[in-house]
């Protein structure tokens, strides 16, 4: 018995060397995101095109998601204020909920699930355990036969390494051993090009050193004093998202592609385009935060689950100060054309790599209360993030269940609305997540976003048609 005992204490205290080396801190942005008043999470819906197989997906996530080190490690906050992953064993049934509903006495599905996803976000996570969470619904809907809800915490990673572990746990439905591919194109440069190249690219460097400086002049102005001009879209000071209700609305890439091709433009200045006019027309009737990450690699992203290796994952996000343009206009293609001529000069800017930068030697020279201030501050005297997503390119399948859509939103902090867009082949989901103190109608400003893009694309179809008959 004696000797029993003394190999368990010999087991419990290697287990406890093995969790104390285990420990890893939060990144800097992943410390914001776990801060009372920066408090984050991201809430993603996946349509099926088939009912759920609901122990399909509970073994397929037990075999992938839980390998990957922040989906079976826990946040603790140290008595030194200092956060820390902390690797813990994971219950699967903590984390994969089927919920106990009867289907047949609900009337109207779209609402309920509009309900139940505003219910989700609106309940606070267990810090004890891992912060993510899935919930699985045989409900059909008007654009699913089932679906998968999601909440994650936003310290475990930003939109695209989360977009990357859903492709990294896909397969096309076209050949189910292959990996989804994105519609992200690839820069080549002529080796042949050689003075001429040199001299572009002196004068290139030139303008992005010059527009660097104006753009983090005018950052560090909205840091100290400058506020976005008092809307009803925003927040109030001081106070974060009491009622939160997330919506989404499915609009049809191919018109979205219409607008860019017709307007020789990107598929990001078509969304700003189309956001600035549908504020307008919301706000007639009674800057922004992006991510800094290309997409990681799915190869590496399955490797890292299948074989415990190791990708660049977590938050590498910054701050771009975008001008909306919210006023009524008689040529409706003008807002797109605004949007492109400042994400041009924007493009040329180390603005969101400075900012991110700014934000960790902050935290490492003034500490973490010192960043939250800042990056707070940045919130309160702005009006809301936007942000896009670029999806698979085409059909794919979750734990063999072929999707007819994704969703996804952040939530959290101080602005009352968030706007995400995110495209799934042939089409492009409007994710809106408010405070309803604030905005408590976010299905009108989700009408005059759609009803936007179909006046910009009439308008770009005319334009096309004039070009041709010139």
């Amino acid at each position: 018995m004696i000797k029993k005992s003394t190999m368990e204490i010999g087991k419990g205290m290697a287990r406890e060397e093995q969790e104390t080396t285990a420990m890893e801190p939060l990144s800097p942005v992943s410390r914001l995101f776990v801060s009372p008043s920066l408090y984050c999470f991201i809430i993603f819906t996946l349509g099926f095109q088939t009912r759920c197989n609901q122990s399909s997906i509970v073994e397929g996530v037990k075999n992938t998601w839980i390998k990957l080190p922040r989906f079976s490690s826990k946040v603790e906050i140290k008595k030194n204020g200092k956060a820390f992953w902390i690797p813990v064993s994971v219950r699967i049934e903590d984390h994969v909920i089927v919920p106990d509903i009867d289907y047949s006495n609900i009337e109207n599905p779209d609402q309920f699930i509009e309900d139940y996803t505003s219910n989700i976000a609106d309940t606070p996570m267990d810090m004890s355990r891992p912060l993510w969470e899935l919930h699985l619904l045989n409900i059909k809907t008007s654009n699913a036969e089932s679906l998968a809800i999601g909440k994650f915490h936003h310290s475990l990673g930003d939109g695209m390494s989360l977009m990357s572990l859903l492709l990294a746990s896909s397969r096309k439905t076209s050949d189910p051993e292959a990996f989804p591919t994105t519609a992200a194109t690839k820069k080549h440069v002529d080796s042949n090009i050689k003075v001429w190249w040199l001299v572009g690219r002196f004068w290139f460097m030139l303008r992005v050193i010059f527009i660097t400086v104006i753009e983090m002049f005018k950052y560090l102005l909205t840091l100290c004093f400058m506020r976005d001009t008092k809307t009803p879209l925003m927040g109030k000071t001081g106070d974060r998202i009491r009622s939160s209700k997330v919506i989404h609305r499915i609009i049809s890439f191919d018109d979205v592609k219409l607008v860019k091709n017709t307007m020789e433009m990107k598929v990001n200045d078509v969304l700003l385009g189309m956001t600035q006019a549908g504020l307008s027309r919301y706000l007639k009737k009674k800057s922004v935060f992006i991510n800094l990450r290309a997409d990681t690699k799915i190869e590496e992203l399955a490797n890292m689950m299948a074989k415990d290796s190791k990708c660049r994952w977590g938050n590498f996000v910054g701050f771009v100060m975008f001008p909306l343009w919210i006023r009524s206009e008689a040529d409706s293609l003008e807002y797109v054309r605004r949007a492109k001529s400042i994400m041009d000069i924007k493009k040329l800017s180390m603005e969101p790599l400075l900012c991110y930068g700014l934000i960790k030697f902050t935290m490492k020279i003034f500490g973490e209360q010192a960043a939250e201030t800042l990056s707070k501050r940045i919130f309160d005297h702005t009006t809301l993030s936007f942000s896009n997503v670029l999806g698979p390119d085409e059909e794919i399948s979750f734990f063999d269940h072929p999707m007819s859509y994704v969703a996804a939103s952040a939530i959290g902090g101080p602005q009352a609305l968030i706007i995400h867009y995110v495209s799934y082949v042939n089409k492009i989901v409007i994710n809106l997540a408010v405070d309803t103190t604030v905005i408590p109608d976010p299905h009108l400003l989700c009408d005059d976003l759609v009803e936007s893009l179909d006046i910009i694309k009439l308008a770009a179809m005319k334009k096309g048609v004039h070009k041709m008959e010139v």
